[in-house]
Parts: C-alpha cells; sequence; structure tokens
C-alpha cells in the first residue's frame, strides 16, 4: 500500500515516521516564507507541533534551522542529513 498524498502531492507519512520530519525540512527549504500556519497548510503538519518538530530535526540530524518572527530558516542541513536525497522524500515514487 503506497503512501497517501495531500492535496499538493506531498506524501502523508504517519506521525511516528522520520519522513514526516524531512518532508518539514524541505517545506522549510522551499516556501519563501516558511511559518507554522503555511508550513502546516503545505505538509499537513499540525501548526501546534512545528516547533517542536524543527527541534528534533535540529537535535537529532544536526540542522541548523533559525527562527525569525515567526519564519524559518534553515542555516545548515549539519552532517547526517544529504539535503538532495532528503528532497526525494517530497516526491513519492510513480
Amino acid at each position: 500500500m503506497g503512501i497517501p498524498v495531500n492535496q499538493f502531492g506531498i506524501p502523508q507519512y504517519p506521525h511516528d515516521d522520520a519522513r514526516r520530519l524531512f518532508v518539514l525540512a524541505c517545506a522549510i527549504d522551499l516556501l519563501e516564507r516558511p511559518t507554522p500556519s503555511a508550513l502546516d497548510d503545505l505538509t499537513g503538519i499540525d501548526r501546534t507541533i512545528i516547533d517542536e518538530a524543527v527541534q528534533k530535526l535540529c537535535e537529532q540530524y544536526g540542522m541548523t534551522i533559525h527562527k525569525f518572527g515567526d519564519a524559518y530558516r534553515i542555516e545548515s542541513w549539519g552532517d547526517i542529513l544529504n539535503k538532495d536525497g532528503v528532497q526525494k522524500i517530497m516526491r513519492p515514487a510513480a
């Protein structure tokens, strides 16, 4: 059974799936103004857990993500994650 996608074609991975965090990282990188509301709209990840998910990306995967006002910016993908590889998570296999 395949992973469902939302109206924007973004995979909707289960809540305990690490790929869900990777989708969030890609969305932060993709959006011009990645606020919790914009990230929720694009990814389907509830805006109330965005801060916690960003913290997990930083702690568990070594990313450096800053919040300026209510918008996030990726400073570094760290040593663990490969940006190009992670971006493939946003495009489910055809």
